[in-house]
């Protein structure tokens, strides 16, 4: 049987290598980017937001390390489908949980790096006038 830390690394690779939505939202009503100035991580995320304030559908693209990109993914799997509410409620201690492993406080900012660009995107209505 698979240790713990056997079971996060599987986990996380899994969502590295095969992740939940990655891509462009050509519908989106929302989008923000970031970056990790320390180390390069770049996340941006896309989402549709409905009437009601849930989201319809979302994406992410980015490029970085491991962390920062199944992070991303892990994050965008829990919140698809949820209220701006639930999202503002998300605190950043759910978010490294969420992980799983401890990280050091460098790669937690590689783990919230998707959770920071998602707070900031249910508050950047895109503009439709181009």
């Amino acid at each position: 049987m698979p240790s713990e830390e056997e079971f996060y690394q599987e986990h996380i690779l899994d969502h590295y290598e095969d992740p939940f939505h990655r891509g462009h939202l050509a519908e989106a009503t929302h989008a923000h980017e970031d970056k990790n100035p320390l180390c390069g991580d770049v996340v941006r995320i896309e989402l549709a937001l409905d009437d009601d304030g849930k989201i319809k559908n979302v994406y992410f693209n980015g490029d970085g390390c491991v962390i920062s990109q199944a992070s991303a993914s892990m994050l965008i799997e829990e919140m698809y489908g949820k209220t701006v509410d639930d999202v503002k409620n998300f605190t950043a201690e759910e978010m490294l949980n969420l992980y799983g492993p401890r990280l050091t406080p460098n790669r937690q900012k590689c783990c919230l790096l998707s959770w920071k660009v998602l707070q900031s995107a249910v508050h950047s209505p895109l503009t439709t006038d181009n």
